[in-house]
């Protein structure tokens, strides 16, 4: 319950208390800023909270709308300032801002810029940051706070005693969106008049940085009580103007746009034109085009409700027009103005640039080209935005010109009040002014730490949603309905369980995906910096495993061989020798293929030190192979991951067999029952279910992979906090027959423990004439006898023993060449399992 006009932490507080708490704001200060915080925490409140300003008639935006037009603000003016607010801190609109001014979306995290580098960067708060808020814009005191939030600071704002509530309520119902309590502790909202400058000396003296908005006087008396060292932040008034060339200003459309400029906002934006430069030197020129210009802005002007002025700026408008209209009489200027006062346009001859009173009234002066730099550069300080109407040559070398004497920002006639998600303001990224740039240089024993926060704590990962499970058919069905500007690349999956499904991302999604895979492989042990690395992933027919890797090995600054896996082997295994290639990538089973069948050319090259591969295993028996008789030092998994969702995990250097940790930067993973859905407990397989987090498009929650996986639970020898699974098979891998149900995992472990077989195995299923029929084939380079394989494996898997004994299955063992076992064509994938039997309901 409200019980003052301060928002502190969570409550709202009265003077006194607000008084007492000030004091102890150095203390408050050091104990908040101990605690990082996390960018997802803010993403995912700020969506809440778009969300709920969307939602008409829902309890938040009623709140806010009431606080609004109690203050007396018009009803649809409130309305669209809570629309500007939901737009700006929808979590797309601050991703973007994120990755263009910070470089990603986890930007507090220390991760290597380099690959080659064991250097660790970070954008670290400011600490303490003041914002003081104008009073006659109500989204900008809410917004620069989410940006102080966005960069970890401990915020503490200043609005007008004039002003609404708005910034508090609206801070205050942020903080709710957040269960943890991590953005309350990072809010004060304080209202109170400039006049009381104990409480401006109390939040000043001990700020890191203040941002304040205001003429240069607001801004001198906020630095004088800064301390030495603060960063001032200055949002201070800026003027902007347009400028025409003589096409331009003859044309009709470039008018009624520059006129609508004028309107916008009663010209209060920074970004308002309050001069019209000509390119021109002529007088009579310039005050034609004044005449001509008039009937734009009064069309531009109808309809619109009349200004409603104060005193002071009813005295400013008179007066400014009274003293051009006198130098009339010295042809100096020309008045041209609304009869009802509602718009006036000065034309002046004298170029220097001019204030404008605001509110519709607009300077016309000639500007000759040749003269921009000498009448602009002197007010290079107060410039924001020129509107160009030129040809497109003419726009390439003005839009030079008045950046060069100072200008921030270049747009269209008619666009000077519009925006994009990103845009830097005043010529400065605010969260850059917000943040530090900071740096850890550590030695080679962290040469496989791809980010040095996992070594401090787990990450913070938000809970699962609720709702329904997702399966493919359910992914398949949302790209019906995607939108264009979520669909820039797409990649087909290779098929191997099923028809080949498609899959659909942003560039920036993909971006993100890859840096994250890019960390993980540093963890797995390979080294940009001496690693030689061959890329042997199957390519074309949109199939992503080749085009992933070469991207993760350009993010991590690596040298790559882009082969790709193909038919010939022998031109593979020479480009291997030829350019000296240490580390390949690719699937096991074409991996297997090319070091047997190349076996003479690469036991002697001998080269090849690293093996990095992808959706597969290699059994025990193959690491055995490629390890003593191919000199391979190092067998891990390259990553853990799907078409659908990119990558989800990553292996370490002391991870073994199929254990990996999970990428919680991109997902937040369940495992559930295998048979309902629930979670399973702790340590128990189960179905892995992921929900992606950073995917503008398609909404990727509680999806069910088709993949079987159990926790570890523990710190990972490896030092990372990072949560750890063991991948155990996927669905397909059990298949019922003969009443049983046998997991194809178990033929292969029994051919290795028993039969010593270091080869691909695959499982046939057929209906048979009576009964089923299963086959395991075999390579024919490592098989025994059939006959012993068969006898082996009904041995050792009694449920098959039995199922043949009761004249329920048949099971046959043939040896083949490994030309004859089946594949996905497009990812060279082994199909561990076929079945061809006709299955009736």
């Amino acid at each position: 319950m409200t019980t003052g006009p301060h928002y502190w932490q969570g409550s709202f507080i009265d003077d006194d208390e607000a008084a007492r708490r000030l004091a102890e704001l150095p203390e408050l200060a050091a104990q908040t800023l101990a605690e990082p915080l996390a960018t997802e925490l803010v993403l995912s409140a700020c969506q809440r909270l778009t969300d709920a300003l969307g939602t008409a008639g829902g309890p938040v935006r009623t709140r806010l709308l009431a606080e609004l037009t109690r203050g007396g603000i018009d009803p649809d003016e409130a309305a669209a300032t809570l629309a500007e607010i939901a737009d700006a801190i929808a979590r797309p609109a601050l991703e973007r801002k994120l990755r263009r001014e910070l470089g990603g979306l986890r930007p507090e995290r220390f991760t290597r810029p380099d690959g080659r580098e064991t250097t660790f960067e970070a954008w670290a708060p400011v600490g303490l940051l003041v914002h003081i808020a104008p009073g006659n814009a109500a989204a900008v005191a809410p917004l620069s706070v989410i940006e102080g939030l966005l960069t970890g600071n401990l915020n503490v704002l200043k609005t007008s005693s004039t002003d609404t509530l708005l910034a508090q309520h609206l801070l205050a119902e942020l903080a709710a969106a957040d269960p943890t309590g991590a953005l309350a502790r990072r809010i004060v909202a304080l209202r109170f008049p400039s006049a009381r400058t104990e409480w401006l000396r109390l939040l000043c003296e001990p700020a890191d940085a203040v941002a304040v908005w205001g003429g240069e006087d607001a801004v001198r008396s906020v630095a004088d009580l800064a301390p030495a060292g603060c960063r001032l932040v200055e949002w201070g008034h800026r003027i902007s103007f347009a400028y025409l060339t003589r096409d331009a200003w003859s044309d009709r459309a470039t008018l009624d746009a520059l006129a609508i400029d004028v309107c916008r906002f009663e010209q209060q934006a920074c970004s308002s034109p309050q001069v019209v430069y000509l390119d021109t030197e002529d007088e009579g020129e310039l005050f034609a085009f004044a005449e001509r210009f008039a009937a734009h802005l009064a069309d531009a002007s109808a309809g619109l409700p009349r200004p409603e002025l104060d005193a002071a700026e009813h005295a400013e408008i008179t007066t400014t027009e009274l003293i051009a209209r006198l130098e009339e009489h010295l042809g100096l200027t020309r008045v041209v103005a609304a009869e009802d006062g509602s718009w006036r346009i000065l034309a002046d001859t004298r170029p220097a640039l001019a204030a404008s009173p605001l509110h519709r009234s607009v300077w016309v002066k000639p500007l000759p080209r040749t003269s921009v730099m000498t009448v602009l550069r002197p007010m290079r300080r107060y410039l924001q935005t020129a509107a160009i109407g030129a040809g497109r040559a003419d726009t390439a070398r003005l839009s030079q010109a008045v950046v060069a004497a100072g200008v921030l920002r270049v747009t269209p006639v008619g666009g000077m009040l519009d925006s994009y998600h990103g845009e830097p303001h005043d010529g400065v990224y605010a969260l850059q002014r917000y943040s530090r740039r900071v740096s850890v240089r550590a030695d080679g024993a962290f040469a496989t730490t791809a980010c040095l926060d996992d070594l401090a704590a787990p990450a913070v990962v938000p809970a699962a949603p609720s709702g329904p499970l997702l399966d493919k058919s359910g992914v398949q069905e949302q790209l019906r309905t995607l939108a264009p500007d979520h669909a820039h690349l797409y990649f087909r999956s290779g098929g191997s369980t099923g028809a080949p499904a498609l899959s659909v991302f942003t560039n920036a999604d993909y971006d993100i995906q890859m840096r994250a895979a890019a960390e993980g492989l540093l963890a797995a042990g390979f080294d940009p910096a001496r690693d030689r690395a061959a890329n042997l992933f199957y390519c074309g027919g949109m199939y992503g495993s080749f085009i992933s890797f070469f991207s993760i090995l350009e993010r991590l600054n690596a040298t790559q061989l882009p082969i790709a896996g193909g038919p010939d082997h022998a031109a593979t295994a020479e480009a291997l020798v030829t350019y000296g290639a240490d580390t390949v990538f690719g699937m096991p089973s074409y991996l297997w293929q090319l070091f047997h069948s190349q076996n003479t050319v690469l036991r002697a090259y001998g080269g090849i030190r690293k093996v990095f591969y992808g959706g597969e295993h290699f059994t025990a028996e193959q690491r055995r192979v490629l390890t003593e008789e191919f000199g391979v030092e190092l067998i891990r998994s390259a990553a853990y991951g799907s078409t659908d969702l990119g990558p989800l995990g990553y292996q370490c250097t002391h991870a073994e067999g199929s254990v990996h940790h999970v990428l919680t930067d991109l997902h937040t993973l369940e495992i559930l029952d295998p048979e309902a859905d629930r979670p399973v407990a702790p340590g128990q397989p189960g179905r892995l279910v992921f929900t992606s987090r950073t995917r503008a498009g398609q909404r990727l929650e509680r999806y069910q992979i088709g993949d079987l996986g159990r926790a570890i639970e523990g710190v990972c020898p490896c030092g990372s906090h990072t949560p750890r699974i063991e991948l155990l098979g996927r669905y397909g891998d059990v298949v019922r027959v003969g009443t049983y149900f046998f997991n194809v995992r178990r033929f292969i472990a029994v051919a290795e423990e028993e039969l010593g077989y270091r080869g691909e195995l695959q499982l046939i299923l057929d209906a048979g004439d009576g009964r089923e029929r299963a086959t395991v084939r075999l390579d024919e380079r490592y098989a025994p006898d059939g006959k012993a394989a068969r006898a082996a494996f009904l041995t050792a898997i009694p449920e098959l023993g039995s199922a043949v004994a009761e004249g329920l299955l048949a099971c046959t063992v043939e040896t083949a060449d490994s030309a004859a076992f089946e594949r996905t064509p497009t990812s060279g994938k082994l199909r561990t399992v076929i079945d061809r039997r006709q299955i009736t309901v």
